[in-house]
């Protein structure tokens, strides 16, 4: 038995410690006053009415998410569906559409006329055959991007501009630009495996019933007198085969193992003794920062209620700009209320201030060409020196993805998800295989995009 740090409070870091405690010592660290990292649920109260809003992860799937299922289904956690749909308008021109159903797609009565409109609509049927088709072949370079994509095959600025890069924006926070950087067989992948490359056959989303935070009690009971909030970490070193953790108060906590579960840049700066391995595949796997607003200000969706979406988009002619996104939490949720509950990406400057009810800043991991071929270099300091690290940013910085990060680090200690148990052989941590050929991430990866 270990004693084990877990440090950072996402789901990451509350995954891994869960698993973790069923055969070792885990103690937890949270910088923050609060457990939960993007599982934020705030309380409402609106004309006498009480609402739990999710602000950060809110949907899932029951395609693409295997571990975090797995992982529900062990707390007893139950779900409920809801309906994925996006919608674009362009602040420019004034076009919008919610891709929804034929009738919200028009919504905006005059794109039956507009030939550029009809356009979209087949080359988004074109877009979607020829990407199938790229990844039944997968035999592009690593520096194939999906702007080469769209130049080789001739799609114009009209159908890229309105459809697919700020569909992919709204997925990874980031900006038209940095979408059309994307490494192209990461993003086919993830496209593929989440049926957005189907008109039907698409997967059936989720939320968590009354809030995300929902899951938080139980898959924290077993640690939870072993979570220490406020907690100040200044620097990690690593000495005599044992993880010392510095604090600002001059104190100091050793322990056998660490797993650092914040994000990579964060992580890079707790190590005061960081190798180069470390020091080059950390840096090249940053985040930037997204302010999130919840509102009430419906002006930041369609004009025509009928184009209202689950995620909205709104273009500009800044194609530099973070993501530009509102979430509909009425839809999202299945809320019923006179007022709209919105949770906006990137605008806060848009809504009107009396509407605001809450604001946040939440970090995403920023993805390109680099950061993908960091991805392929886990093995080179995950489990060395005591150290291992979980982070949605190893796959494709989803809340799936944190939770598979963290059965990776379990699965070096013998610990895994009931579900998977009994397909991982019982063996020590020195003879397990790197955690990304064992049994259990095996599963996952025939039906998850990373």
């Amino acid at each position: 038995m270990k004693n084990i740090a877990v440090i950072g409070t996402g789901i990451s870091g509350l995954t891994a410690a869960y698993l973790l405690a069923k055969k070792h010592n885990v103690t937890v660290f949270e910088k923050s006053d609060r457990i939960g990292g993007h599982t934020a649920t705030v309380d409402v109260q609106l004309k006498g009415q009480d609402y739990a809003i999710d602000t950060g992860f809110i949907v899932f799937n029951n395609r693409t998410y295997p571990n975090y299922l797995a992982l529900l289904a062990e707390l007893g956690i139950g779900k409920q569906e809801t309906q994925m749909s996006f919608s674009v308008h362009n602040c420019q021109t004034g076009l919008e559409y919610n891709g929804h159903s034929l009738s919200s797609l028009f919504a905006q009565k005059r794109n039956i006329f507009r030939w550029q409109f009809w356009r979209l609509i087949a080359d988004i049927l074109r877009f979607n055959k020829l990407c199938k088709q790229a990844f039944s072949r997968n035999n592009f370079s690593d520096n194939f991007t999906l702007a080469d994509f769209l130049a080789k095959h001739k799609f114009n600025q009209f159908f890229a501009q309105h459809y697919i890069l700020p569909m992919g924006a709204a997925i990874w926070s980031c900006s038209l630009d940095e979408m059309a950087g994307f490494q192209f067989q990461f993003f086919v992948r993830f496209f593929h495996h989440h049926g957005l490359l189907n008109i039907k056959d698409r997967p059936q989303w989720y939320v968590i019933p009354n809030g995300s935070r929902s899951y938080l009690a139980p898959l924290t009971q077993s640690f939870a007198e072993h979570i220490q909030t406020n907690a100040n970490i200044v620097f990690i070193t690593r000495e005599n085969d044992k993880v010392q953790l510095h604090f600002d108060n001059s104190a100091m906590q050793e322990f056998d193992e660490v797993v650092i579960a914040c994000h990579s840049d964060q992580a890079l700066a707790l190590l005061k003794d960081a190798s180069d391995d470390e020091k080059r595949v950390l840096s090249a796997m940053p985040y930037s920062a997204n302010s999130v607003v919840l509102h009430t200000d419906t002006a930041l969706l369609p004009k025509r209620k009928k184009a209202w979406a689950s995620w909205n988009y709104q273009l500009s002619a800044d194609r530099t700009k973070p993501a530009s996104v509102t979430y509909n939490m009425n839809i999202l949720q299945g809320m019923k209320s006179d007022d709209t509950f919105c949770v906006t990406l990137n605008q806060a400057d848009d809504i009107e201030t009396d509407k605001i009810l809450a604001r946040f800043t939440y970090h995403h991991p920023m993805f390109s060409v680099n950061s993908m071929k960091a991805q392929q270099q886990r093995k080179t300091i995950c489990g060395h020196r005591q150290t291992h690290f979980a982070g949605a940013y190893w796959y494709s910085g989803f809340h799936e993805d944190g939770v598979r990060s963290a059965v990776d680090v379990a699965a070096r200690f013998n610990c895994y998800l009931k579900q998977f148990a009994k397909a991982c052989p019982d063996k020590t941590k020195e003879t397990v295989p790197d955690a990304n050929q064992n049994n259990q991430v095996k599963q996952a990866e025939t039906s998850h995009a990373s």
